[in-house]
């Protein structure tokens, strides 16, 4: 044994089985000793944690996306994908860079830099448990990520083309989905109106994917929404929506080469971020972004990607990336016949082509981006210089409602920025100052401290003016996109054992012009608190509770001839258990209970329970859940937000409220290694309700039916 193996024991303190696997190695026994535990750790590894499935962390900051994006789920199941793909083939930790752990969007920038420091002095890991002495890698860390990490002693990190092209996995998935009710929009005559669905109401997606580790990857993605024509109509071409991609990974200096659809990060997310990002969770630590620049998309979203070509190239300490994009986007188009001048209103996002002037808004938008970054990256230190910039065919013309004064116009546009990051000891220090075409600033200031091997802290400072302007961004704010708005977020993280853990956090923000139903400045304030309680891996209980106080329009009996903007507090209180009866079946309990204005004159009360039982047999081919809730609240303002188990690489967020119960089931069956099949049977059954939805969406009768099919094959 070495003298750094013998100070590594020291220092650290390993258990018995680590000195015994040393001891191993010195008796020429190591790979019959590794073999054993790799087999153990694979046994626990699968019976403990299901494929894809997130844990009550991320399925919070899931339902938070929902929340803040006006209740539209997000399309991007590309975490998911990476979940799966990380499941099947785990990270080396011997080879991993913090790129890749960038990936698992658990680790903190900390932790990663913890990880890194301790692999540069003890060298290569000899077995997976050695983690738990890395500074700063809680228990409950390490269970998050353990299912999608592993230790081997190769270190060929260089793999052949012939390896690239004929040594991954090809897939196709292909899903199906319809309401079961036909809604108002398919039961119209169409001589009778122009607004109505033109096509069936199924829903189809299907996708091709090969995968080579995460070094090569492309694909093609092909879907068509409910109420779109198929193979008929303005869709002679089949689907509405089609994503083709190729996305290469460390090609000597050539970092990343993306052509097709591909996304964009770059910074904090002021000027560019396209992919998943969370912001207030009960992970308040999470307050930083950080992925690769360029990164392949394959998702059924229509909107928040880069059609063309981007290359990342890096040499020694210095990074540099490119990229350029031609596409049609949807747009809401206006013919002025008074100026002879047309212009669009808004850019599209929904993605959604059904009725004749949903059609006629289809691509009729022309959106060229170019841009790229270049980056110093050494050591704990990171600055980067980032740019973008937009040209349209037809120009934005907003309308003239006051909150829209400063809002994106003409036929140009784009930011600037700089980012930087530093970890010094235990604190990492991270920003971004951005800028507009019209100089307009904006500027996001973090900082993530270890107290304590018991207590970390984060605090974050975003002062946006309310001019500054930005399109497919995500930065760590109030609202859904950074603009008019100034804020300081403070949380903490208290572990006071492995069984305990204590997260709050305070955000102190405010809006210096008007907002979309906030006819005035306005101010809030939001405080979270959640306890959590883990004594092993078969009992976890939290509770949390959330107020938050957020001023707007309110007018009461539309007594006022002008909406004052007031004060509505928001209170919330959840309790959640999630039990493992056995290795096959667990259960999992949630009360919530929701009150909004509680003191005002339009107070809601909202209250939501439900079970679900989770069933996952070891080495059978079947599996299921379900979940039974019920819901009843005095309307919208006190809705809540439950994640919902759907079928492989899919998930669910409903938006909770009125009165009465849902049910889901989920079915798996595993036909082989090389064909899977998944159903899923969703239904919202309402006791006060004789329509359910609104608009052409409205359904007669007081349930809503959701059915899901899916298969997966690989060759």
């Amino acid at each position: 044994m070495t003298i750094a193996a013998y100070t590594k024991i020291s220092i650290y303190q390993y258990s018995l089985w680590q000195c015994l696997s040393r001891l191993c190695i010195m008796m020429q026994s190591k790979y019959f000793f590794l073999l054993g535990i790799n087999f153990f750790l694979m046994c626990t590894i699968k019976a403990q944690v299901p494929a894809t499935t997130p844990n009550s962390t991320t399925e919070q900051q899931l339902e938070a996306i929902t929340e803040n994006s006006e209740d539209a789920e997000t399309q991007d199941d590309t975490f998911l994908q990476n979940l799966q793909q990380f499941l099947s083939s785990p990270i080396n930790l011997n080879t991993a860079d913090a790129l890749i752990l960038k990936e698992l969007v658990v680790l903190t920038p900390l932790q990663i830099q913890n990880f890194i420091s301790y692999r540069n002095l003890f060298g290569n890991f000899l077995n997976l448990y050695e983690i738990q002495a890395i500074p700063n890698w809680d228990i409950l860390t390490i269970e998050k990520i353990r299912p999608y990490i592993t230790v081997q002693q190769s270190t060929n990190l260089i793999a052949s083309f012939s390896e690239r092209i004929h040594g991954g996995t090809n897939s196709l998935v292909a899903r199906v989905t319809q309401v079961v009710e036909p809604s108002k929009g398919y039961l119209i005559n169409p001589a009778t109106t122009t607004n109505y669905y033109q096509g069936a109401q199924q829903r189809y997606f299907v996708r091709y994917k090969y995968q080579y580790k995460n070094l090569l990857q492309f694909g093609l993605v092909a879907e068509k929404d409910a109420g779109e024509q198929f193979f008929k109509g303005n869709q002679k071409q089949g689907f509405d929506f089609y994503s083709p991609h190729l996305f290469i990974r460390n090609v000597g200096i050539i970092k990343a080469i993306a052509l097709g659809d591909f996304t964009v990060n770059l910074g904090q997310g002021l000027i560019q971020w396209q992919s998943l990002a969370f912001k207030k969770s009960p992970d308040v630590t999470n307050i930083k972004r950080q992925l690769a620049t360029l990164r392949p998309y394959n998702s059924a979203g229509e909107a928040n990607f880069h059609r063309g070509a981007g290359i990342t190239i890096a040499k020694k300490y210095v990074e540099a990336t490119a990229f350029i994009s031609f596409k049609n986007i949807d747009a809401n188009f206006v013919a002025d016949t008074s100026t002879n001048q047309d212009f669009i209103t808004s850019i599209g996002t929904s993605g959604l082509h059904r009725t004749p002037s949903e059609v006629a808004d289809k691509a009729i938008q022309q959106q060229l981006t170019f841009g790229g970054n270049i980056a110093f990256n050494k050591n704990n230190f990171h600055v980067g210089v980032n740019a973008i910039q937009y040209q349209f065919k037809l120009p934005i013309i907003k309308s003239n409602d006051p909150y829209n004064l400063y809002a994106l116009n003409g036929k140009t546009a784009g930011n600037t920025s700089v980012d930087y990051s530093y970890t010094f000891k235990n604190m990492h220090f991270f920003g971004e100052l951005a800028a507009d075409n019209n100089k307009n600033i904006a500027s996001v200031n973090g900082l993530m401290i270890s107290v304590d091997s018991k207590v970390d802290m984060s605090f974050l400072y975003r002062n946006i003016s309310k001019k500054y302007q930005s399109l497919y961004t995500n930065a760590f704010t109030e609202g859904t996109f950074p603009t008019n708005e100034s804020g300081m977020y403070t949380g903490i993280s208290i572990k006071p054992n492995n069984f305990w853990r204590i997260d709050a956090y305070a955000d102190f923000y405010k809006f210096p012009w008007l907002r979309f139903l906030t006819d005035a400045p306005s101010v809030g304030v939001d405080y979270f608190t959640q306890i959590t309680y883990k004594p092993n891996k078969q009992l976890e209980i939290y509770f949390r509770y959330r107020a938050e106080n957020r001023a707007r329009n309110f007018n009461y009996n539309d007594i006022a001839r002008v909406d004052p903007v007031l004060p509505r507090p928001r209170q919330n209180f959840r309790s959640q258990i999630s039990y493992k009866l056995d290795k096959t079946i667990s259960i999992r309990n949630r009360v919530e209970m929701s009150w909004f204005d509680k003191r005002g004159n339009g107070a809601q009360n909202g209250f939501l329970t439900y079970v679900d039982v989770i069933y996952k047999p070891m080495m059978k081919k079947y599996a299921a859940n379900c979940r039974i809730l019920y819901f009843d609240t005095d309307g919208y303002d006190s809705r809540m937000y439950t994640y919902e188990n759907d079928v492989l690489y899919s998930f669910s967020i409903p938006v909770i409220y009125d009165k009465g119960y849902r049910y889901y089931i989920n079915l798996n069956y595993d036909y082989s290694k090389k064909l899977s099949f998944w159903c899923r049977i969703a239904q919202t059954v309402y006791s006060n309700k004789n329509t359910v939805g609104s608009g052409l969406d409205e359904i007669n009768g007081n349930r809503r039916t959701e059915i899901k099919l899916q298969a997966q094959y690989y060759f």
